[in-house]
């Protein structure tokens, strides 16, 4: 087993000592996935002939790679660090963010809205926005998730560095180097191909990683029902065992006020709202071979989607009975211990030589995925919603492309910027996802009035973009958060606030759209659903295809699974 040789600095203190005794076996397996995934890096390259490949990968990349590929895109930060930091601080509730919060948005961007998107032609969810509404709103659009993307990276790049140096020793500015550097190398290589190849492979290693380190965990503490005993018998009790109400989870007190927030505000407004219109995931669909395909991507990654929280909450869960910090911080002593390093102190504790080696591989592979797919988002969005529509039209094709590469050191090098300043704020992800929630929500309204109402105007996309935004903001000036006006706090205030954007921009785009003159029908078909043949939704072949290899039957299959394991742990 692997010892602690550093004692955990003072409470509250971000920079805590946790340092593993890695070995040769260790290294040389972390040195092993770093040579494979620049080697994919250098092998996409030689399929890089245009901007689409570059950008794209050319659309020709099957449903399964894709699949994994959007799944793993996600599967970065937040997903490991955040989400078992969840588990061992309130428990089942976690599942929430999975099983409501994700995966019934990815069912509805495969059936419904892929089809948009991919028939289109569009290359970016921006461009849909300029295709739709006009120049305005694509604008602001493109400029925010640029920005966004930016400081996810950031947030994605700092991880991993604190990774590096907690469990390596190595220092924080060697370590944010070394990641960047190897990250910026095989995204500016092979574009979206190698991108996409590399998170194929790090979802392998971060289940190759977390499955043992799941396993060794739950028979520490005697399986199953050993934990179970352990949980109801700590802080927080069995309340922890149930994923309903979720009281822990939203912030309110009222079971049934929970519900309804958990399913309206997460699992509509804020789960919708990022899914169908985050380019980031909707990249990995689009670089898919056929509209089938594109539209089983999203379908195919929900089916992971549903059991990670499986190694991801479970393991936290463990940690906070069974590591003794966890154990005294959960009790309520200021021990300098954080929830966030459940997974570091479950494999701290557990793990021998060589599994070891592959623990730290998977959650360099899972910041490294996060990484990677915000700056190749980013490079599309900058090189075609801004540069070529704004800065510079009318180039050859390759010139596009070698704007894509300089984009992508550009990236990287902002990107060690924001690595520093998400290193000096202890809670910037909340601040982030609260931001990112005001402007999701009305996004993602905009988005879904314009495609199934062909009457709205570009006048009213801005106007309900804007006015949702403010109310949101406006939901949480009022709450616990800021001034406190109403009592409301942490993600029940977002779950609200993330309503109200929704209800408001609804409204004052119809209020607006009656007084403004819309566009003509015959603009509009590829982006309002009644204005659109049936026949450009659907891949002509899709009827030769075995029932698993049809999005709507396939994504059934989904909804009655994931609806199954909500009943079976409530």
């Amino acid at each position: 087993m692997h010892n602690l040789t550093g004692a955990a600095l003072a409470a509250g203190d971000a920079d805590r000592s946790l340092r593993l005794d890695a070995g040769w076996v260790d290294y040389l397996l972390i040195g092993l996935y770093f040579a494979f995934v620049l080697g994919v890096g250098v092998l996409a390259r030689r399929s890089v002939s245009s901007s689409i490949d570059f950008f794209l990968s050319g659309r020709a990349l099957p449903a399964w790679v894709t699949g994994l590929a959007f799944v793993s895109a996600n599967l970065g930060a937040v997903e490991i660090v955040g989400m078992s930091a969840n588990g061992a601080d309130i428990g089942l509730a976690t599942m929430h963010y999975f099983w409501v919060g994700a995966v019934p948005a990815m069912l509805f961007l495969g059936v419904v809205m892929m089809p948009f998107y991919y028939g289109s032609k569009v290359r970016s969810v921006p461009e849909f926005m300029r295709r739709r509404f006009g120049t305005g709103a694509h604008l602001v659009n493109a400029l925010s998730f640029a920005v966004a993307q930016l400081l996810i990276a950031g947030i994605n790049l700092s991880l991993l560095a604190v990774v590096l140096e907690v469990l390596l020793g190595w220092s924080l500015y060697l370590s944010l180097v070394v990641a960047a550097a190897i990250v910026l190398t095989y995204t500016a290589l092979g574009g979206l191909s190698a991108a996409i190849y590399n998170e194929v492979l790090q979802f392998f290693v971060i289940v190759a990683a977390l499955v043992p380190l799941t396993l060794l965990a739950l028979n520490s503490v005697g399986g199953w029902s050993g934990l179970k005993e352990r949980v109801a018998e700590s802080p927080g009790g069995s309340e922890q065992l149930s994923t309903w109400p979720g009281t822990a989870l939203s912030g309110f007190d009222s079971p049934i006020l929970s519900v309804v927030g958990i399913v309206l505000g997460l699992g509509f407004v804020l789960s919708f709202g990022y899914w169908t219109t985050n380019f980031v995931e909707v990249q990995r669909a689009m670089a898919s071979s056929s509209m089938s395909a594109a539209r089983r991507a999203p379908v195919i990654g929900a089916f992971p989607k549903m059991f990670i929280p499986f190694v991801v909450v479970v393991p936290g869960m463990i940690a906070a009975v069974s590591v003794s910090e966890l154990v005294d911080l959960k009790a309520g002593e200021a021990n300098g211990a954080e929830y966030d390093d459940a997974i570091l102190y479950l494999m701290r504790d557990l793990l021998p030589d060589g599994m070891l080696g592959v623990a730290i591989a998977g959650l360099l592979a899972s910041f490294m995925a996060g990484m990677a797919a915000n700056i190749s988002a980013f490079n599309t969005v900058f090189s075609y919603d801004l540069w070529q529509q704004y800065v510079v039209k009318d180039r050859p094709d390759g010139y596009y492309t070698r704007v894509g590469r300089w984009a992508t050191v550009a990236a990287t090098v902002a990107a060690i910027g924001t690595a520093r300043l998400a290193a000096s704020y202890d809670n910037i992800m909340d601040y982030l996802q609260t931001l990112f929630g005001f402007f999701n929500a009305p996004l993602f309204a905009t988005f879904i009035l314009g495609m199934f109402w062909k009457r709205m105007t570009p006048t009213a996309g801005w106007a309900g973009l804007v006015a949702g935004t403010a109310s949101a903001i406006g939901v949480w000036v009022l709450s616990g958060d800021v001034t406190g006006t109403i009592t409301l706090a942490g993600q029940g205030a977002a779950f609200v606030a993330a309503g109200v954007a929704f209800a408001v921009d609804i409204v004052v785009s119809v209020v607006v759209s009656l007084a403004t003159r819309p566009r003509a029908e015959s603009e509009l078909r590829g982006l309002v659903w009644s204005l659109t043949p049936k026949e450009d939704f659907h891949d002509p072949e899709e009827a030769t295809l075995p029932w698993w290899q049809r999005p709507t039957r396939l994504a059934a299959v989904g909804l009655v699974v994931v609806l199954a394991l909500n009943v079976a742990f409530a």
